[in-house]
């Protein structure tokens, strides 16, 4: 399960995120990339854009749960809210 207090300071405010559990596999990026991007500096994903619609919303969610290591959280929300 992802830790807010643990995350990365790169991603933007809102509800999604992606914590330092991050072991830079992608697939976040790959299921949601109008959200999701990759920092190769630092080795790890990120949340550049929070969902602003219900597609995007939905990818961030497959994302979440799709996550191998458990880094991507929504603030303690279950499912997360469109922006």
């Amino acid at each position: 399960m992802a830790d807010s207090t643990r995350k990365w300071p790169i991603n933007v405010p809102g509800p999604f995120y992606v914590d330092q559990d991050c072991i830079d596999c992608n697939l976040c990026s790959e299921i949601a990339p109008a959200n999701f991007a990759v920092n190769p500096e630092n080795g790890h994903d990120y949340v550049y854009r929070q969902p602003g619609n219900e597609e995007e919303l939905s990818f961030c969610r497959e994302a979440m749960e799709c996550c191998p290591v458990q880094a991507i959280g929504a603030d303690g929300e279950a499912d997360g809210e469109a922006a």
